[in-house]
């Protein structure tokens, strides 16, 4: 198993890498025609009414997407993510199919494309 998680990996991207060891928000404020920004929840957000989607991607392949829920509090959605064509690609799983391309990151901005 750990050869198939190995082989996830694109080599430009390290299991201590942020990436993987944050919880990144999406700050709508900040989308590009690149894509959508998302910012580490450790970073000073600015507040907001409207609930801010989470995204939250494990070394071993698994991620989750937090939505709001009816009350507006975060609901995950299980996920899976892999490596495409150089770059990291999210899908949830279940009735909310939904694709997430990651189109760069850095420790502090990730950016992704739906």
């Amino acid at each position: 198993m750990e050869f198939f998680r190995a082989r996830l990996l694109p080599d430009s991207i390290k299991k201590s890498d942020a990436l993987f060891t944050t919880r990144w928000v999406h700050v709508f404020e900040e989308d590009t025609p690149e894509g959508a920004v998302y910012r580490p929840d450790s970073a000073d957000l600015p507040l907001s009414r409207r609930p801010r989607e989470q995204l939250e991607l494990k070394a071993d392949g698994s991620a989750s997407v937090m939505m709001p829920g009816p009350d507006d509090r975060p609901v995950p959605i299980p996920a899976r993510w892999e490596e495409q064509d150089g770059k990291v690609t999210v899908r949830t799983t279940g009735t909310t199919a939904r694709e997430l391309r990651i189109v760069s990151h850095s420790a502090d901005r990730l950016v992704v494309r739906r």
